[in-house]
C-alpha cells in the first residue's frame, strides 16, 4: 500500500515515475548515513526528453518551470529507490537546479520554483529547503533543466 506521500501525489494527480536509468557512470541516488543524494535529474518522461533547447530561446520560462516539476518527480523516484518509502523523508535539505539559458535569460529562480513548489505541495513543511538556481550554457542531451535533491531520512 502506498504511503501518505504517494497518496498526496495521487491527490495532486501525479504519478511517481520509474527511476530514470543512468545516462553514464553514476547511480540515480545514493544514501550516506541519514542522507540521500540524487544525481542530477533531467525532465525525462517515458525514457526521453519531451523538450530540448535553451530557456529564454526555444523553451519558455513557463514550459521550463513545468519541466523542473518533472525533474523533482524523477528525483523523488530516485530517493524512493534507495530509501524504500518516501514516507521516510524527514525533510528536503537542499535543491540545486540548473537551467540551460539563453545568454540574456535571468529568470532561473522562477524556473526552479517548479521543483520547489512540487516538493512543498507533496511534502508540506518537510519540503521546505535551501536552494541554488544556476544558469548554464548547456545540459546533457540539450535538456532545458536539471535538478538534484538532498533529503534527510528518518529511521536510517
Amino acid at each position: 500500500m502506498a504511503g501518505t506521500v504517494e497518496a498526496k501525489l495521487a491527490e495532486l494527480g501525479l504519478t511517481l515515475p520509474d527511476v530514470v536509468p543512468p545516462l553514464a557512470s553514476y547511480q540515480p541516488a545514493v544514501q550516506s548515513g541519514v542522507y540521500v543524494y540524487t544525481s542530477g535529474q533531467l525532465p525525462m518522461v517515458d525514457g526521453k526528453l519531451a523538450v530540448t533547447g535553451k530557456v529564454g530561446a526555444e523553451v519558455t520560462p513557463d514550459e521550463a518551470k513545468e519541466l523542473a516539476k518533472t525533474c523533482a518527480l524523477n528525483a523523488l523516484a530516485a530517493v524512493k529507490s534507495v530509501a524504500g518509502e518516501l514516507d521516510r523523508i524527514a525533510r528536503v535539505v537542499k535543491v540545486v537546479g540548473f537551467v540551460a539559458s539563453a545568454s540574456d535569460f535571468t529568470g532561473q529562480p522562477a524556473v526552479i520554483n517548479g521543483a520547489s513548489e512540487l516538493l512543498g505541495a507533496v511534502l508540506g513543511d518537510k519540503g521546505v529547503h535551501a536552494r541554488s538556481a544556476v544558469g548554464v550554457a548547456v545540459l546533457p542531451l540539450d535538456a532545458p533543466v536539471e535538478v538534484e535533491v538532498q533529503v534527510e531520512l528518518v529511521g536510517a
